[in-house]
């Protein structure tokens, strides 16, 4: 199912279950879940989730296939992944421009040399990944706290690998701001460097201050003033898309969540009435 370009959704996560059920089904537009936290789940849950995913649009935002690794990609996941997919008539599924196994899984989100080697390496392993599912995927850019080997800018490494693999990117705002400040480059001068005609919808969360100059993405927070801005500015440069709130832990009242969703659909309205500027590139 496609998603309108402006559309506003909520992270699916187990804490939210029961609110959910209960709330509005216009009280967001669509649902994000972690495809691997569901797939297989049956019993009561099980059943929970299909209600949920039947009133709401899904969209699904993977953890394990490690673009960037070095194991070779799961094709049994894969395979578990287009069932899932197709059974819930997801129309956006997106993963991380990171790796997250090496001889087993880490659980984490480690960041990628930015090199010409690793462009070809992800890109090749994102076409794999799309002609197993079917599918056009997004990629997402991680949040990152030590950097390796930078032979080029990250914004060059981005657009590299998206025309490489000919691929969709998901935006993560939030992340575009903590590695901002973390590594001491201009947000926004890094938001107009991304291709508009490649995004293919947004993320947005809230962080950590842990000090002046450094930021940790927790998505355990409300989001911060600075992020909306950014947000906003992303908008005006590159088109509304639809939006998602993340939120993975320390959760608020639904209502409180929902009134962040409803501050996505005002920016998207807001932006709306002007035409976006060609700001990126391709």
């Amino acid at each position: 199912m496609m998603l309108a370009d402006a559309s506003a959704g909520l992270g699916l996560r187990r804490a939210l279950m029961g609110a959910l059920q209960s709330a509005d089904d216009g009280a967001v537009d669509f649902l994000e879940c972690a495809p691997e936290n569901w797939i297989g789940v049956g019993g009561k849950l099980g059943e929970s989730f299909a209600r949920l995913a039947s009133r709401h649009a899904l969209t699904c935002h993977g953890l394990s296939l490690s673009l960037g690794g070095a194991e070779p990609l799961d094709d049994t996941l894969l395979q578990k992944l287009r069932r899932f997919l197709d059974r819930y008539r997801v129309g956006l599924y997106s993963e991380h421009l990171s790796y997250c196994a090496d001889d087993g899984q880490l659980y984490d989100l480690l960041p990628i040399p930015f090199t010409d080697e690793a462009v070809a390496h992800v890109a090749a392993r994102i076409r794999r990944v799309q002609e197993a599912l079917g599918r056009r995927i997004a990629v997402e850019n991680v949040s990152y706290y030590a950097a390796p080997y930078q032979a080029m800018a990250e914004a060059d490494f981005v657009a590299a690998v998206l025309d490489e693999a000919d691929c969709d990117l998901l935006l993560d705002v939030n992340n575009i701001y903590v590695n901002s400040i973390n590594h001491g480059y201009d947000a926004a001068a890094f938001l107009a460097r991304m291709p508009s005609r490649r995004i293919a919808s947004y993320h947005i969360a809230g962080h950590y201050d842990e000090a002046e100059d450094l930021k940790v993405d927790t998505h355990g927070a409300d989001v911060k003033n600075d992020v909306w801005l950014l947000l906003a500015e992303a908008y005006r440069l590159h088109g509304v898309r639809p939006t998602l709130l993340e939120r993975d832990f320390n959760f608020p009242p639904l209502a409180d969540l929902l009134a962040e969703v409803e501050r996505i659909r005002a920016l998207q309205r807001a932006a709306g009435a002007q035409p976006a500027q060609a700001a990126g590139h391709g």
